[in-house]
């Protein structure tokens, strides 16, 4: 049967070929559908005619950095803690062969649960069942900090000294290469970042985009599957930790960075409870916790200046945002990050 007509981004044709070589029984054609809410890389819902679901993980279509969406890369580590306590979709294949897709890509299984986006997704949930997500949440990043990265094989993965002088370093970079006009809080941000970096402890797996919308959860808010590890490295656990909180929001923050958080729903555990569960479970020092938010606030702001200049560009595919033009959302976070250095997170402390 012929596949179905292409989308942006795939060549149905050739990707149904490399599927057919991997999946057993595969039914065609295949249904390809692009899943908005990606801010960077491309995922789309492969489904084939029986009804089995996968997903299949690309990089945009274009203006990326050099050393990022690398797919062998993320298929290495997602492949790497498939036989550890870590939750993570079980993979299919992985193609580095740009005539088949253009670009290298992989597939992993499609895992069935509720991912909280937003308030929406999140109220599809319970008041107990949100309490369990966040609680989970902790345990599952307490469990990534806790591998073992030369046992798993990514002893290699990267530097394992200097992380935050790294990542100083490297959203520098994109920042200078894409920005569009001075922003003289993330100036200032980058300024009081770098002269204030936290000693270092001993280095663990760093997801680097650690949140609840990068993991699904199931009915009772068990998460039984992280995603989007194309930021993972090695470094500072903490890193991690603070850009959680970028994105965890309460109901009573008197400001809002990130609109629709499900985490100021009913029944989400605080800031503060997180906060003391992940010290508990891993005895690191939290105390400089406010240095490692205003960190992610300002990596958030450099992130989002180069998902701006990609969608203008067209290298997002069929997707549309309502993201702002312009430095205005990109100073907003850089306010957000200043005011973490002070304890404050929304408005509130941590």
């Amino acid at each position: 049967m012929t596949p179905p007509s292409d989308v942006a981004g795939i060549n149905a044709a050739n990707v149904t070929s490399w599927m057919l070589q991997r999946v057993p029984d595969l039914a065609e054609p295949l249904h390809f559908e692009l899943i908005t809410g990606g801010l960077s890389n491309l995922t789309y819902n492969v489904a084939d005619a029986a009804g089995r679901r996968w997903v299949l993980r690309r990089p945009p279509l274009g203006h990326v950095l050099a050393t990022a969406h690398d797919m062998g890369r993320e298929f290495r580590i997602i492949t790497a803690l498939s036989d550890t306590p870590v939750p993570v979709a079980p993979v299919t294949g992985y193609c580095d062969d740009i005539d088949v897709n253009d670009a290298p890509f992989y597939v992993m299984n499609f895992v069935d649960g509720v991912i909280a986006r937003n308030a929406e997704a999140g109220s599809e949930l319970s008041v107990e069942a949100r309490a369990n997500a966040g609680n989970s949440l902790i345990h599952v990043l307490a469990t990534i900090h806790d591998i073992d990265v030369d046992a798993v094989g990514l002893g290699d993965l990267g530097r394992k000294e200097s992380y935050v002088e790294r990542q100083l370093s490297r959203w520098q970079r994109q920042w200078e290469s894409t920005k569009d006009s001075d922003v003289p809080e993330m100036t200032e941000l980058h300024c009081r970042l770098s002269e204030a970096v936290p000693k270092q402890g001993p280095a663990t797996i760093v997801h680097g985009d650690y949140r609840l919308d990068n993991c699904i959860v199931d009915v009772d808010g068990n998460v039984i599957a992280v995603l989007d590890w194309e930021l993972c490295t090695l470094g500072d656990p903490m890193a991690d930790l603070g850009f959680m909180f970028v994105y965890w929001a309460e109901a009573n923050d008197s400001f809002v960075v990130i609109d629709g958080s499900a985490t100021a729903l009913e029944g989400f555990p605080t800031r503060q409870q997180l906060l003391a569960s992940y010290e508990s479970l891993t005895h690191r020092d939290v105390s400089q916790i406010g240095y490692y938010v205003a960190l992610g606030y300002w990596k958030l702001a450099c992130i989002l200046q180069g998902v701006l200049v990609r969608y203008r560009s067209g290298a997002m595919g069929d997707q549309s945002t309502d993201t702002e033009s312009g430095a205005t959302p990109v100073q907003r976070l850089a306010v957000a990050g200043l005011a973490a250095f002070e304890g404050q997170i929304g408005g509130a402390n941590v």
